[in-house]
């Protein structure tokens, strides 16, 4: 349509018109007279909004559930981050536990023997390909460590130093075919030499070959000249196997360490030896005797005013 002075005449017309009707409409209410052509056209087109709904409906939902699915993966996200610092939190409990325990028993086991020992923690094991039987500990020259000291934990016998950098040292454990022990019997005081066999074994080659022995005595270390490299009272382990003696000069029996030696952690080195021999005074602390049950006496009172009888 062209702008001409009539077409503006008619936009105003038109204008003041629909301006008009919707005053009558608003003034009308549900009398309005306009009121039946709205019905009129909701019906035409009510069908046609309901079908756009629908159309567009699935479209808003799967946008909201893309936005849902990234509000839950967050929050599964921030459950499993949650779960797992909680799992590291009760597993460090744990650990942190049982490292007192075995702290715990370390200094029972010192004190018993009159031990001064410097704690360390196993940090690293042997090399795989190699032949020895060796752990890596968090202490060195800067904490007074020197070769050749006596190392220890709460079951008994670890090992001896071999090497000791200013931070960490190397022991070389009691069960490693190389290592050579001194050692005397419980009670019955027979000496021998305790070899490492790997895994969990020595043998104990006794120097009396007619040495009464059975299974389940118990052995602790010798000790060696000037405390070093093993100081006296240690607990090795107990015979289980006892080889039959066929006239030789010494006797040759099995026996169990009492350290695990493939779970450990707590580790004491011997910095300062015993004033005297233990002797079994740490192996009486392993397994202290039962308490014997107190007597029951019971004291019966003779009523007062029973009569006594006569003679």
């Amino acid at each position: 349509m062209r702008d001409t002075r009539e077409s503006r005449l008619l936009l105003v017309l038109l204008i003041a018109v629909a301006f008009a009707l919707i005053t009558v409409d608003l003034r009308g209410g549900e009398q309005s007279p306009l009121d039946g052509a709205r019905r009129s056209a909701a019906s035409v087109f009510g069908p046609v909004e309901n079908g756009m709904a629908t159309a567009v409906d699935p479209v808003g939902n799967a946008i909201a559930a893309v936005r849902d699915s990234g509000a839950r993966h967050d929050r599964l996200s921030r459950l499993e981050q949650e779960n797992a610092a909680l799992r590291q939190k009760l597993g460090s409990s744990d650990r942190n536990r049982s490292r007192a325990n075995e702290l715990d028993k370390l200094l029972k086991t010192a004190g018993a023997g009159g031990y001064g020992v410097k704690g360390a923690q196993v940090i690293a094991i042997g090399a795989a390909q190699g032949f020895s039987w060796t752990v890596t500990i968090d202490a060195g020259r800067e904490d007074g460590l020197r070769r050749d000291m006596t190392v220890l934990n709460g079951d008994g016998l670890v090992g001896r130093l071999t090497t000791v950098g200013p931070s960490t040292s190397t022991v070389l454990l009691a069960n490693d075919p190389d290592f050579t022990v001194g050692t005397r019997m419980e009670k019955s005081n027979e000496l021998g030499f305790a070899t490492g066999r790997g895994g969990n074994a020595l043998n104990v080659q006794l120097l009396n070959g007619k040495a009464k022995v059975k299974k389940g005595d118990r052995l602790v270390t010798f000790g060696s000249s000037n405390d070093k490299p093993f100081v006296p009272g240690v607990p090795v382990g107990e015979v289980t196997k006892v080889n039959r003696n066929k006239g030789d000069l010494t006797r040759t029996v099995r026996v169990r360490p009492y350290v695990g030696f493939t779970r450990l952690d707590v580790v004491g080195v011997v910095v300062k030896p015993p004033r005297k021999d233990p002797r079994d005074k740490v192996l009486e602390t392993k397994n202290p005797p039962k308490p014997k049950p107190a007597p029951t006496v019971t004291v019966t009172k003779t009523p007062s005013g029973t009569p006594s009888p006569r003679s």
